[in-house]
């Protein structure tokens, strides 16, 4: 399993509808991409105030390095990366093998 982490900052202008349809895009992923396993959005709620701007956090899980390389390229990866950028201010990536 590859787990893929985003920390993400939104834009100033990024309006609440638009955020709660990125993430129906995003959670709709695990249905409509084969091998991935699993799709969670959450918001920081740290009290430890260490979060650098970044919001909101979106965790997948790939069932393996085919199913990261699928989603990587498919159409409906594609078509949130259009929704998602420009409401982007910041992103951090990692992903690494479970």
């Amino acid at each position: 399993m590859i787990r893929h982490i985003l920390l993400i900052q939104f834009k100033n202008t990024a309006q609440p509808a638009q955020l709660e349809s990125l993430r129906e895009l995003f959670i709709g992923l695990g249905e409509k991409i084969e091998g991935v396993s699993g799709v969670e959005w959450g918001v920081n709620d740290s009290p430890e105030g260490k979060n650098k701007n970044f919001t909101h956090v979106v965790m997948m899980t790939f069932a393996d390095e085919a199913a990261r390389q699928r989603y990587l390229v498919h159409p409906e990866h594609m078509a949130l990366v259009d929704v998602f950028v420009p409401l982007l201010e910041d992103i951090v990536v990692v992903d690494y093998p479970v």
